[in-house]
C-alpha cells in the first residue's frame, strides 16, 4: 500500500509572531529585581531606590516600552509605580499563569519565560484600581487588620475569665458588647462582689439574673487578673487605632466629595427612608452616603445581605466603576472566584471546583451570600432551595456569584433593587411546578377519575 504523501516540509521550525517587540520582563523578589530584555540580556538590581532608577534607565537604554511584571507578594508595587512614572507600559501578571516553566526553576529562567510570553503577546494585565482606591483601600485593609486584631484580645480575654471560672461568654452572646466590657472593667479596677457586677449587665439580657451571678462567681487567680488587665488594655488601645483609622478615611472620602461629589445625590439620599442597621464593627461615619454618590445614585445597600461592610469593601477594593474594568457580569464573578473551574479531558468533566481566591471583596460577598439565608426575599428563597438541594457551601458560592452579577447590573444600568419581588418569584415557582405536574399527567395518560380515587 503506498504511503500517502505529506504536504509541506517536515522539518521547517514552527514560528509565533511578536505581538510586543519592545517587551521586558521582570521577575520582582524582596531583595533583588531580575530583568530580562531579550533572552540573552538578564540583569539582576538590588530593589532600592537607587536600584528601581537603574533598572528604569537600562530599560529606556534597550529600548523597551512595555513591561510584564510578576505579582511576587508586595515587593512589586514600588517597581510598578517607579515604571510607570518613567512612561513605560506596565501590566501585572498572576503568577498561576507563568508557573509552567521546564527544567530547573531559577529568577533568570523565570524572567526570560515573562519577557518570552509578553513578547509574543500570551500574558492578560491584571485588574489594577485607579490612585484613589489604591490610597483609600490602604487605609481600609489596614483597619481590617486591626479588628482582627482587636477579635484576637476579646478571645484571650474570655481564657482568662474562663480560667477563673468567671462563665460570662454562657449569659453574653457578645463578650465585646456594652455589659461585657462594663463587667470586665470592674474586674479588673478590683470588684468581686457577684451581686455588684451582676448589676452592670443590662437589663435586656436575655439570661435569667440569678444565672448570670452565679456566672460571675469564680476563683480570682492574680495571674490570671494580671493577663486580663493587660489584654483589656490592648483591646482598648486597638480601637482607639481603629477609630483613628476611620478618620483618616473619613477625611479622604470628604475630599472626594469635595471635588467630586453631588449635592443633588447627597440630599437625595439623606431622604430615603430605608435605612439598615449599622453592625459593631462599622464605621460612625455615613459609607452609603458616600456610595450613593459615586455610584450616581445606586444604592446598593437595598441588596439581601450586603451590609456596610460589603459597600465599603467595594469602594476600596475595586471602585465602582467595574463595568470599565470587567466586559460582563461573568468576567466580574470569574474574577472573584465565583465561577467553576472546569477541567476537561476526553469529553469527561473531571472537576469543575471554584478557584481558589484571596480576594477581601470575596470574602465579603461571600459573607453577605451566608447571610442572604435568613432573609425572606427572593435571594433568600434561591439560597435555601440551593442548600436543600446541595449543600450550605454550595448554596454559599452559588448565591454569591448571583449577588455579584446583580451588584454588575445596578452599577451598569443604574437600576433599583426591590425587597418585595421575591413574592413574584414564589407565584412563578409555583406556576411552574403546576406546569410540570400537568405534564407528568398527560404523558402517563392519567384520567380525573384515576386522581379523584388517588384522593
Amino acid at each position: 500500500m503506498a504511503k500517502r504523501k505529506q504536504k509541506g516540509n517536515p522539518n521547517a521550525t514552527i514560528s509565533m509572531p511578536v505581538m510586543n517587540p519592545n517587551a521586558a520582563g521582570v521577575d520582582a523578589g524582596s531583595r533583588s529585581h531580575f530583568v530580562c530584555v531579550a533572552q540573552d540580556n538578564v540583569k539582576e538590581f538590588k530593589t532600592h531606590t537607587a536600584g528601581l532608577h537603574e533598572i528604569c534607565d537600562h530599560l529606556l537604554t534597550h529600548g523597551a516600552k512595555t513591561v510584564a511584571l510578576e505579582s511576587t507578594g508586595f515587593y512589586w508595587q514600588q517597581l510598578f509605580a517607579m515604571l510607570q512614572s518613567y512612561g513605560f507600559e506596565v501590566i501585572v501578571i498572576n503568577a498561576r499563569h507563568i508557573k509552567n516553566v521546564k527544567g530547573h526553576k531559577t529568577d533568570v529562567v523565570d524572567s526570560k519565560w515573562i519577557q518570552l510570553l509578553h513578547s509574543i503577546g500570551l500574558l492578560s494585565n491584571s485588574f489594577q484600581p485607579d490612585g484613589f482606591t489604591k490610597e483609600v483601600r490602604q487605609y481600609t485593609r489596614h483597619r481590617r487588620s486591626l479588628i482582627g486584631t482587636s477579635s484576637k484580645f476579646i478571645q484571650k480575654m474570655n481564657k482568662s475569665l474562663v480560667l477563673m471560672n468567671i462563665q460570662l461568654k454562657t449569659v453574653l452572646r457578645d463578650l465585646s458588647g456594652e455589659s461585657g466590657l462594663k463587667v470586665i472593667e470592674a474586674i479588673i479596677n478590683g470588684e468581686r462582689n457577684p451581686g455588684v457586677l451582676e448589676n452592670l449587665v443590662g437589663k435586656r439580657v436575655k439570661a435569667f439574673r440569678d444565672e448570670i451571678k452565679k456566672a460571675l462567681t469564680g476563683d480570682w487567680r492574680p495571674e490570671h487578673l494580671f493577663e486580663l488587665s493587660q489584654n483589656y488594655g490592648f483591646y482598648k488601645f486597638t480601637w482607639e487605632q481603629i477609630r483613628e483609622t476611620d478618620k483618616q478615611i473619613e477625611n479622604l472620602l470628604k475630599d472626594w466629595e469635595g471635588e467630586n461629589g453631588d449635592k443633588t445625590k447627597k440630599k437625595e439620599y439623606s431622604q430615603k427612608k430605608f435605612k439598615k442597621p449599622h453592625q459593631k464593627n462599622d464605621p460612625k461615619f455615613d459609607v452609603k452616603s458616600f456610595a450613593y454618590q459615586m455610584t450616581g445614585g445606586v444604592d446598593l445597600s437595598r441588596i439581601e445581605g450586603v451590609n456596610i461592610n460589603t459597600i465599603l469593601t467595594m469602594m476600596t477594593e475595586t471602585g465602582f466603576d467595574i463595568t470599565s474594568k470587567f466586559k460582563t457580569p461573568k468576567h466580574f464573578a470569574s474574577w472573584l472566584g465565583f465561577a467553576p473551574n472546569r477541567k476537561i479531558t476526553g469529553g469527561k468533566t473531571m472537576s469543575s471546583n471554584t478557584p481558589k481566591v484571596k480576594n477581601p471583596l470575596t470574602y465579603a460577598i461571600r459573607q453577605a451570600a451566608n447571610s442572604v439565608g435568613s432573609s425572606k426575599g427572593r435571594l433568600g428563597d434561591f439560597f435555601r432551595r440551593i442548600s436543600y438541594r446541595k449543600g450550605r457551601s454550595v448554596a454559599i458560592i452559588a448565591t454569591a456569584r448571583k449577588l455579584a452579577v446583580i451588584i454588575y447590573r445596578m452599577l451598569e444600568t443604574g437600576m433599583e433593587y426591590s425587597y418585595g419581588y421575591g413574592e413574584d418569584d414564589i407565584g412563578r415557582i409555583k406556576r411552574a411546578q403546576i406546569k410540570g405536574i400537568l405534564k407528568k399527567i398527560n404523558q402517563f395518560g392519567i384520567k380525573t377519575e384515576e386522581l379523584n380515587l388517588a384522593q
